[in-house]
Order: structure tokens, then sequence, then C-alpha cells
């Protein structure tokens, strides 16, 4: 799930509940080009009597409480053997580009001061726009998040190529920047602007906010929305189930001093941090966001997958989750790696905090708190389940973008079918209990191609993107064959690599690989087959 849209009216859940196992079947085959030594065991029998457990689907009550937590007796998790890393990469670092010349993407410089204690940031930010469609634009759209929140976002001044403009309007999460003169195709301009952000208490259903323990700064800054030719600017509206935001890849320069330089605040980011003086320098490239959080309370856990920093913040008491996960997450990454595309970053944060599930953006994700206290020892339970799901969308929703609002399903059910292939590479004993967890045991229905309009309540939403979405990736999979399959993800995430990917796409690309009829398949879980 990504970033800080709201969730569903929240229900009441005061623990995880430990998970029900079911029978594992037995193992297939992989095809004749197989990428690891362990198979993929095919479709499990559904549980005829399911006896569905709460799961991080459903949202926790707004619980405030403070930190630290109390400890837990987990052991350590078991450490898997990581298939070999793939030695390619998708994301060389970026080349000086010539005086004048139009860059290839935009790129957002920020340079911003925290005061932790006083909960708010002052910041400078410059946006590179280049005008990368085939119409000239005579405004630009911005998505500006916390002004959702009231009080939260104050725009103190604003320029276009170095001249000061008043020529703009700020309405909710919309900011219309009225340019001088259009922005033909190829050419580029330069805003830049100085705005405060005055942080918000935290809610449960929200990343963006502070609490007593963290503030998680997620689409804290004003960006370029993406524009599509024939639709124009993609800004839609947010709605208490799924996400809203749709991105386009962006290249970060950010530094965050601290306000007060003796406070010992730690900072978890979308990239590695340089330290310079009282604060972090950070350079991200290709990517679709940048978030950090900040604490005084986070400790830290890190691991390696090849050159690629996996690092753990989590909170006093829970040091074996907190130790756990970054081996778990590398273990995907690497499983990911080479099922998919090269992971296409320098680092991975994994953050623990409030909210009720898990939330990813640009190479950082939050996981539930609960997730920590129920952690088990074993790759058996939400913290690992989840911190893999999380993991995938760095490949679907970092590589492969798409429009979160009205096509949620191609990254999401990619994601969720992304746990499927982790359990059943390093933990094939454990595909079953998978299988009728988190999917049969609630009997899903409705269609794939939901869109986050379209249903009413978050359960609904789940059983038809998430888990519909799992079997019709399975169905898939089982008709086409796992050699034809695993060539097209390959084959999507290579030609769709750093765009926005559509069904259209998705089937396009499929269709090159493989002259077998799916339609009927097609036709049981889309509502608008292709």
């Amino acid at each position: 799930m990504p970033r800080t849209s709201s969730l569903p009216p929240l229900f009441l859940l005061l623990t995880i509940l430990a998970w029900t196992l079911a029978g594992c079947a037995g193992l297939g085959p992989l095809g004749s080009s197989p990428v690891f030594s362990t198979p993929l065991p095919p479709t499990v029998t559904p549980n005829p009597n399911p006896s569905p457990t709460l799961t991080p689907f459903q949202p926790l009550a707004d619980t405030p409480e403070a930190f630290p937590l109390p400890s837990t007796t987990s052991t350590p998790f078991p450490q898997p053997t990581l298939p070999p890393m793939s030695t390619a990469t998708l994301n060389p670092p970026p080349s000086p580009l010539p005086p004048g010349a139009v860059p290839p993407r935009p790129k957002y410089t920020l340079a911003v001061v925290l005061d932790y204690t006083n909960h708010s940031l002052s910041v400078d930010e410059t946006i590179n726009y280049p005008n990368l469609s085939a119409d000239s634009l005579t405004s630009l759209v911005l998505a500006v998040e916390p002004n959702l929140w009231t009080g939260a976002f104050q725009l103190d001044w604003l320029a276009i190529n170095g001249q000061s403009s008043t020529n703009y309007g700020l309405s909710g999460q919309r900011l219309e920047i009225y340019l001088p003169q259009p922005l033909v195709p190829g050419g580029a301009v330069m805003l830049s602007m100085h705005f405060e952000v005055y942080i918000p208490w935290i809610s449960s259903n929200h990343i963006f906010g502070y609490n007593n323990a963290q503030a998680n700064l997620a689409d804290w800054y004003p960006f370029v929305t993406p524009y599509a030719t024939g639709q124009g600017w993609l800004l839609h509206e947010p709605r208490p189930i799924g996400e809203h935001l749709v991105y386009d890849v962006a290249d970060f320069d950010v530094t965050i001093q601290m306000a007060d330089p003796t406070l010992p605040v730690t900072v978890a980011a979308s990239a590695p941090a340089e330290q310079i003086g009282s604060g972090y320098h950070y350079s991200l490239t290709n990517a679709r966001s940048f978030v950090f959080s900040a604490s005084t309370m986070y400790l830290s856990a890190t691991t390696t997958f090849g050159s690629v920093i996996v690092t753990s913040y989590y909170f006093s008491g829970h040091d074996a989750a907190g130790q756990a996960i970054p081996q778990a997450v590398a273990a995907a990454l690497s499983v990911y790696s080479d099922r998919y595309a090269p992971y296409p970053y320098t680092s991975m944060s994994i953050v623990e905090a409030y909210f009720p599930d898990g939330m990813e953006y640009g190479s950082l994700f939050f996981l539930n708190r609960s997730f920590y206290l129920g952690y088990d020892g074993t790759a058996r339970n939400n913290l690992v389940m989840i911190g893999i799901h999380e993991a995938a969308h760095a490949w679907w929703f970092g590589l492969v973008g798409d429009d979160q609002a009205l096509e949620p399903w191609l990254d999401e059910a990619l994601c969720i079918y992304s746990e499927r292939i982790f359990y059943a590479t390093l933990y094939p004993d454990l595909v079953g209990w998978w299988w009728n967890s988190r999917v049969y045991d609630f009997q899903p229905a409705g269609w794939v191609d939901s869109n986050i309009y379209d249903l009413g309540s978050f359960r609904p939403y789940t059983d038809a993107v998430y888990l519909r979405g799992a079997e019709f990736m399975e169905d898939l999979r089982v008709r086409i064959g796992d050699e034809v399959f695993f060539a097209f993800l390959k084959d999507y995430a290579a030609q769709m690599a750093y765009k926005r990917a559509t069904a259209n796409d998705f089937f396009r690309i499929l269709r090159q690989h493989t002259d077998v009829d799916f339609s009927d398949i097609v036709s049981s879980y889309f509502q608008y087959p292709h």
C-alpha cells in the first residue's frame, strides 16, 4: 500500500491474532529455465471451512499512547540462503547536464530546517520541470498534500524562472501555477518557493504527522503531478480507501538541517545520508517520492544485499523484530531482483509506525507496531509477510508506476502475489498457509480492476483488488506456464521501467509472450476485459 491517503472507517483491532495454519500442497516444476533451485508450488486447495482471522487490512483504533512499548520475547529470525544477486543496475547515477540542456525528468532540490520539538519544517524548494509531453502547457498543477490539514501548510512566496509570481491558485491539495508563457514540448521551467509545514498530530489512518515517538514526513512537499495527453493533470480526489496520488519519477537533492543541533534526532529516509554539520544530505535518482521519518527514540539494525543498504528503524523493546525485518527484506530484494529486475535503488529503509498496516514510498516503507509486538521469530507472521509485500513495491510502484486511484491492481495485485513468490522460493512449506490465511479464508469477491471510487468500504476493495488479484495472477501463471509467466514479468518490468503502466500495457506485453488463450480468465476477474 502506498502513501498518505486515509484508510477506511476505523475498525477496533486490539491485537493481531495468530494466522490459521492450513495444509500445504506438493511442489510442481518450474519452466525449462528456472531461476531458483526451489520450484514454486502449484495452486493449493482452498480451506473448505474458513475461519478468517483479523488481518492488517483492518485498521487499528486510534491509540496515541507513548512509546517505548513492552518488550517481546521473540527468538532470532531464521536466516534463509539468499539467491545470487544480479549484478546489473537499472538506476545509474545521473550525468551532469550541459548549460541550457533540458533535464530528462523533474528534479527537486529541497533545503529543510526541521524543528523536531515544535513539529515544523521550513523549506526552500526548487523544481526544474521539463515538458516531456507533446502539448504546450499554460500552467502546472502541483499536489500539496499538507494543505489537506487545516493550518498545516503556508506558502510564503513563489517564483517562476527567478521572477516572483502571485499568479497561482491553491485550493485543498491542488496548487495551479499559471505560466507567463506556454511551456512548449521539450522546454523546461524552474519553480522556486518557500513554505512552512506545521506537522499535525498523527492519526491512526495516516502516515503524515507526529506523535510522541516520531514525525513522519510523507508527501510533505509540493510536486508536479503527471500530465497525460488527452487526460490532463492526474490529480485525483482522496477517498477513505486506497491511494489517490499518481507520481512521475524524478531526481531528488535534499538537505535536512536541525533547528536544535543538540537534540539527538535520528532520520530515516529514502536514500543514504551524508552527514553535513548538524544535518544530512540525500541524493535519490529516478524515484517517485522522497520521504523521511525523524525520532529521538529510534534504534536501528542494518544489513546489506550486495551493495544495497537495508536499515530497520524501530523502538525499544522490539529488538528481535527490529533486527529480523531487514534480514527478511534483504531476502525479498534478492528474490524479486532475480524474478523481476535488479533492485533499482541503493538503499531500503523500514520504519516502525502507528499506521495500521504497511505503506510504501520511494525506497522506504512503514510497518505497524503491532507486527513487531506479534513477531514470533519465524517467517509465518505479519511482520515478515507485510514487510515483503511493501518491499515488492520497489518494483510495482517505484520502478513501474501506475495510476493508483484508477488502476490500483497494477501494483497491489502484483505485490500480494510477490508474497507468494517469496514464500514459494524460500519457505515452500508455508505456501499453503499463505494462500489460506491471506486469501482463501476471506472468500474474496469483486472485480480486480475496481478503482478506489467503485467500492464504499475497505474490505470489499481489498478483497477485489488484492485478494482476487492474487487469484488472477495464479490462474494466469498456471494457464501460460512458469517459463512464460516469469519471462513476461521481466519484460514488463523492463519495458515499463520508470514509466506509468496501464492495464493496456500489462496485457499488450503479456500477449507478446504467449499465444495461449486466457480470455476466459480475464473475463472472470475483470469487469472491463482487455
